[in-house]
Formats: C-alpha cells, sequence, structure tokens
C-alpha cells in the first residue's frame, strides 16, 4: 500500500477544545506514521491530497442503531418484514453510516430469525470487509415476560440464564430492557436480578448495556454496576453519581425527539399527530436534555447513539446527535468525543475513534470547524478506512 499524505489540514481530535490548523498527516501500510505541522511534513515517496480547508476527525462510532431496521414512522411494522428484506435494509443501512463517516455501530436489538437474532448473521456478511463498518451485536432484547414476542421474555430469576443465551448464540453484549411492563415506570428486574446477570456476562469478558428511559430502570441499572445505560432519559443527580461510582456509562439518543417532531407533520399515525402525543414527547425531550446535565456535572461518561431503525431516526444520521449534545449542554469538543473515543471506549476497542501515530488510519475529512460548529460533522468530504477511501 503507497503512504498517503494529507497536506495542511486542520485537526479535532475529540481530546482538546483547541482546533489544530497547518497539520499534516502521514498514512503508512494503514496506518497513522506521524502528524507534524505541515511545515515539518515528509511528502517523500507518497501521494498527497490537498487537505486544505478540511478538518480531520475521528471516524465515527453509532452507540445506539439498528441496522436490520429501517426507521420512520412505520418502523415497528417493518420489523415484522421477511428477513431477506430486513437483510437488505442491513446492506442498505451500512453504507449510509460508512458514507457519514461511521465506521463503527453497536446494534442494540434486531428481530429473530431460524432460532437467532439477525444482527448476528448480518455481523458475519459484513465482518472485516473493506468498506463495511464493524459492528458489536446485541443480539435480541431481553424483557420482562409478557412483552411482545419480539423479545426473548423472562422472569427475575432467569435473567441471568436468558443473558447467558445470548452469548452462547454468538452475541457480542447483551441487552436487558428495564422499562416496565404495560408502560410502568417501575424497573422490570431488582438490582440483585439484574447484578446477577451482570456477573454472569462480565464472567464471560462481555458487556451488559440496558435500555432505560425512566428514573427507576436507571437507579437499578446503576446500583447493578451494567455497562452501560442506552437513553436514560430521567437520570438525576444521584443516579448519575451512582453511575460514576459503578463506572456506568451513558448512551445519549437525544436523535430520537426532532425526529418524532417532524413526523408530527408529515404523518397521520395518531402517536404523533395527537396532543396528547406532542405533549408527551416535549416532557421526555425536556427530561432527556436535563438527563445529559446531570450525567456531565457528574462526570458519567457520555457516548453518542441515535436509535435509528429502533426508533423512527435514519440511519447515518450521527452528526446530529453531536449538534444536540451540544445544546444540551456539552462542549463541542465533548460531544464529538462521545461520538468518537467515548464510543471506543463504549465498544471496548482500544483504537476506535482515536488519530494517534500507530493506530489504524480510520479518519474523516469534513469542511468546516466542528469544535465551533458542530453541523461541520453532516459536511462529510472523504472516509479512509485503515488507510484506504472507502467514501
Amino acid at each position: 500500500m503507497a503512504a498517503l499524505v494529507l497536506h495542511d489540514a486542520a485537526l479535532a481530535d475529540g481530546r482538546s477544545a483547541e482546533l489544530g490548523v497547518g497539520v499534516s498527516l502521514r498514512i503508512e501500510d494503514g496506518r497513522i506514521a506521524w502528524i507534524r505541522p505541515t511545515g515539518d511534513a515528509d511528502t517523500t515517496g507518497a501521494e498527497v491530497v490537498d487537505a486544505g480547508g478540511a478538518t480531520i476527525v475521528p471516524a465515527f462510532i453509532d452507540g445506539h442503531s439498528h441496522l436490520t431496521l429501517q426507521g420512520g414512522s412505520h418502523w415497528i411494522a417493518r420489523g415484522a418484514d421477511p428477513p431477506e428484506v430486513l437483510r437488505q435494509v442491513a446492506r442498505d443501512n451500512a453504507r449510509r453510516m460508512v458514507n457519514a463517516g461511521i465506521l463503527w455501530a453497536v446494534d442494540v436489538g434486531a428481530p429473530m430469525a431460524d432460532g437467532k437474532p439477525l444482527s448476528i448473521a448480518v455481523r458475519e456478511e459484513l465482518s472485516g470487509k473493506a468498506g463495511q463498518p464493524t459492528i458489536a451485536v446485541a443480539g435480541t432484547w431481553i424483557a420482562k415476560r409478557g412483552f411482545p414476542d419480539l423479545w426473548v421474555t423472562v422472569d427475575g430469576a432467569d435473567l441471568a440464564a436468558a443473558a447467558a443465551a445470548q452469548l452462547d448464540m454468538g452475541t457480542d453484549l447483551v441487552k436487558i430492557y428495564m422499562d416496565g411492563p404495560a408502560g410502568s415506570k417501575d424497573a422490570p428486574f431488582t438490582v440483585d436480578e439484574l447484578r446477577g446477570a451482570v456477573a454472569a456476562v462480565h464472567a464471560r469478558g462481555k458487556r451488559v448495556t440496558c435500555h432505560t428511559t425512566y428514573l427507576d430502570g436507571a437507579r437499578v441499572c446503576a446500583e447493578a454496576g451494567v455497562d452501560s445505560i442506552q437513553h436514560g432519559m430521567e437520570i438525576d443527580d444521584a443516579v448519575a453519581a451512582t453511575m460514576v461510582r459503578n463506572d456506568v456509562m451513558l448512551v445519549s439518543t437525544l436523535s430520537v425527539f426532532p425526529s418524532w417532531e417532524s413526523f408530527a407533520r408529515t404523518t397521520t399515525i395518531e402517536r404523533f399527530t395527537s396532543a396528547e402525543g406532542r405533549a408527551r414527547g416535549a416532557k421526555r425531550k425536556e427530561g432527556a436534555y436535563a438527563a445529559v446535565k446531570a450525567a456531565k456535572r457528574a462526570g458519567v461518561r457520555i457516548a453518542a447513539g441515535t436509535d435509528y431503525g429502533g426508533g423512527s431516526p435514519r440511519a447515518g444520521h450521527l452528526a446530529g446527535e453531536v449538534e444536540l449534545l451540544v445544546d444540551a449542554g456539552l462542549e463541542p469538543y465533548e460531544a464529538l468525543a462521545a461520538a468518537t473515543w467515548r464510543g471506543g471506549e463504549l465498544l471496548g476497542h482500544a483504537h476506535a475513534g482515536r488519530i494517534e501515530p500507530g493506530m489504524p488510519a480510520d479518519l474523516v475529512l469534513v469542511h468546516g470547524d466542528p469544535l465551533s460548529e458542530p453541523r461541520a460533522l453532516w459536511r462529510v468530504w472523504a472516509v479512509y478506512q485503515q488507510g484506504v477511501r472507502v467514501a
């Protein structure tokens, strides 16, 4: 592979609040050889890309995705489409992600097909292929008995066994649904029940993530020491402090709210158009923004997700989540971190979302300065995966 120099760009790595300018970066054998001031750049034997006016950022990580689901206002109904249709949806979503600079994703729930979560087959199809994202899959949802057949449903005493069964199928992590049945705000599993599942999963070197949108579920998750909370729309200061103590990450999904708000104007589906639905959405949005603020105050590690497919958002829109995190109180570099190296921590990947010499050259070039104008992350010019341009 020929050496490549991205010449005279800016650099935003999600670590510093300051934009690096006049920076060149050399790629050799798919890895970052060095990052230097442009005046010190050695371009000998390298293809030179004039990157002036662009900013190099780490490739992105969507911490909450559903590859097999298409999103939109009919996302629930479309989850029952035939497996071959959902597999094609996954291929299309994967392409959209890569075009947007998203080279990793955590798939946190897929329908079952032939006795296994469909996401496992999707991961195997995409794994290791150039121009395809790396996917970590949580299998299907594990929920309290009484939920729809799409999920594995159990009583509390069987929670650890159900989690182990997901790993036996080949999942990378386990997803547990911690909202109560029939809209209940009470956590469906106790701290001890959830802690038992966490212990069983951790004993096998894997991780537990939990869906929770209500306060009680977040409290139980934090006390049980799960690895991450998805959504966390009612986290308060006390829960956030427990999350820090037990090293529990928050995966934000603020993107669901503008998506729902747009559907209130473009669809006839009552959950979006009714006054009650709009009021409920506005209240949840207020709580979710307050939760991000509480998490930041406490020092909770925050990763970014879109919930595309499993909610109304669509694939490839992680840049919007970064903008919304800034609106919720994060500094732009902190929001960029949430979509890059914090996502790498969520995955447990040492190099994902990071730009450092010796690391794989997984990079995105965008037009503009994302540290002063987060929407610049929408303006993707080039995507490099292990030093090869893939978009």
